[in-house]
């Protein structure tokens, strides 16, 4: 496999992965039991709130024994969900997970009580997938479920089912642990430090998994929480599912009469403004960086904890996003922000400088967003082609791991994302952003990266003026020829590029002269460019409750070179 200039940067995560395995299996063999495996939780304390929005339809789906997790679903036709084998890894994630149980107890009644208890019994029988099952990730997301879920499944329960569900705790508290000291990625560290603080709190005989938590949710949340509220995956997913278990952890302390620790307190305050930063006039989530469809409802309770009610915060710089606000209920947000940290980047995108347009409800241009579930899938809507924003040479300004060439895989690349994911190898590393107002009282954001300077020497520039009515958006991209170290590596030779703009399944693009006409659920709005006529191309949007959606785009073909530059914008019609 050819990794061209980034072959060194490659071999360097190889090493740094390889150096991390050496050190887990020395630790393994020279490390004594810890202490926590000699404690057994003797009753519980507490039962957290579950933030997670329930639904009792969904019960009586699960009741009839059909399972809908990550977009697929399985019949199970009387037995036991753990009796068969996942449809998908995502969906096998969530059912260990147990996070579904809240649906249940939505029912408030005895049947779906003992429906959850059986459940529950099924699986501490040792039923289902244990190697998916005993994932960190999926351990910490079953500890924090069945503790939060507790009144549940233990009401009308018999002694020794409550004995036995003090085991599981205690297991899963264990494995945790365990895999703590192995080493484990920054994303799974940080859930893991959760739910070892949750069962501090809610179990008796637990000072010491609560003191071991704390300790570890203080140093997460201060290593991989950004000054402004963002996490380093740059995953809006990620830190909207991290703020559902943060609060009641907060009220949690509190609850204990405890203290709760300053970098929690820290955290919550900060990441709730980005998350308005992100949200749309549909109260949904920009689709950046891993983000798939968003619960509405869900994002609606967050926002509730938010003091900061009023206007919401525009430029979170080490994020790497951005706000523009006009009249009428249309707002831009851009993705300005570099590749994330190697660790952090397994659902990266390659969308520098690629931006999402609404006004009001009506979402108009749009990234392709996560799907669910499918490797291939996810694999597509992380390049740059699924994302609004300049891609040039047919290629993506990020280089992912894993990528395939004649059908095959590099070992080393294969065995290193095994151990880490799809992670982005290199990606945009300087990303400027100036923002301001002009002399005419326009917003105006600019921005440059240098994702394609390695491989084809060039920079790409976009700037975005709103204007305050926000019936108008006018934007430049602009190509220059990257100087430095990247200098002499790149082509030289003008390359073909495509400018897309993705728009949302509830668009409708006609062509009206050398425009394209927008129709949608408001008012309309018509696209020009400036010497190119734009193409209206096929799309797909991946980031939808049911599964991925036909839709369409935009397309500026061109050839661009030192100097290119181009001109578009959005104008919204009367009527």
């Amino acid at each position: 496999m050819g990794w061209g200039p980034d072959r060194w940067r490659f071999y360097r995560l190889v090493g740094r992965a390889a150096g991390r395995s050496l050190r887990r299996v020395a630790a393994r063999a020279t490390s004594r039991p810890s202490a926590l495996t000699r404690l057994r939780p003797t009753g519980l304390v507490i039962a957290p709130q579950d933030l997670r929005t329930s639904d009792a339809t969904i019960a009586a789906d699960i009741y009839a024994g059909l399972f809908v997790f990550a977009g697929r679903a399985l019949a199970t036709g009387g037995r036991s969900p753990f009796d068969f084998a996942p449809p998908s890894a995502e969906w096998g994630e969530q059912l260990y997970g147990f996070g579904w149980l809240r649906h249940l107890r939505a029912a408030e009644s005895a049947l779906s009580r003992a429906n959850a208890r059986a459940f529950v019994q099924d699986f501490m029988a040792g039923r289902g997938d244990r190697d998916l099952a005993e994932r960190p990730a999926v351990v910490a997301r079953r500890l924090i479920s069945l503790l939060s879920q507790s009144p549940l499944v233990l009401e009308g329960a018999d002694h020794a089912f409550y004995q036995a569900f003090l085991r599981q705790i205690g297991r899963c508290t264990h494995a945790l642990d365990r895999a703590l000291r192995r080493g484990i990625l920054p994303g799974d560290r940080l859930l893991a430090a959760v739910a070892l603080a949750y069962a501090g709190l809610c179990c008796e005989g637990f000072d010491p998994v609560l003191r071991r938590g704390t300790r570890l949710l203080h140093r997460e949340l201060t290593r991989q929480i950004l000054p402004d509220g963002g996490h380093r995956s740059r995953d809006p997913g990620f830190a909207k599912d991290l703020l559902l278990d943060l609060l009641p952890l907060r009220q949690s302390f509190l609850s204990r009469d405890i203290a709760p620790p300053e970098a929690l307190l820290n955290a919550v305050d900060r990441m709730l403004p980005l998350l308005r930063l992100l949200r749309h006039g549909d109260a949904s989530l920009g689709h950046h960086n891993g983000m798939g469809a968003t619960a509405a409802d869900q994002l609606a309770t967050l926002l509730i904890y938010d003091g900061a009610l009023a206007r919401p915060l525009m430029h979170a710089p080490h994020s790497g996003y951005a706000r523009l606000e006009g009249g009428g209920g249309t707002l831009v947000v851009a993705d300005v922000g570099p590749a994330p940290p190697p660790a952090f980047s397994a659902r990266a995108g390659a969308g520098c400088l690629s931006f999402e347009l609404s006004c009001g409800p009506q979402r108009l241009v749009v990234n392709c967003g996560m799907p669910a579930t499918g490797e291939e899938l996810r694999a597509l809507s992380r390049t740059t082609a699924a994302h609004s924003t300049a891609c040039l040479a047919d290629s993506s300004s990020c280089r992912f791991l894993g990528v395939k060439q004649a059908g095959l895989i590099h070992p080393l690349a294969a065995w290193l994302k095994a151990r880490m994911g799809s992670i982005v190898v290199r990606g945009p590393a300087e990303v400027a952003v100036e923002r301001g107002t002009d002399a005419a009282g326009v917003d105006v954001l600019a921005a440059r990266h240098d994702g394609y300077a390695p491989v084809l020497g060039l920079l790409h520039e976009r700037r975005w003026r709103l204007h305050p009515d926000g019936a108008l958006l006018e934007g430049h991209d602009g190509f220059v020829r990257a100087t430095g170290p990247h200098e002499a590596k790149g082509r030289r030779e003008p390359v073909e590029a495509a400018i897309r703009f993705h728009l949302h399944p509830s668009v409708r693009a006609s062509r009206v002269g050398r425009g394209v006409r927008l129709a949608g659920a408001g008012a309309p709005w018509l696209f020009e460019a400036d010497e190119i006529d734009p193409v209206i191309e096929e799309s797909v949007f991946f980031a939808a409750f049911n599964g991925a959606r036909r839709t369409e785009q935009i397309v500026l073909h061109l050839t661009v070179g030192d100097g290119t530059r181009v001109a578009w914008r959005f104008r919204r019609l009367a009527g």
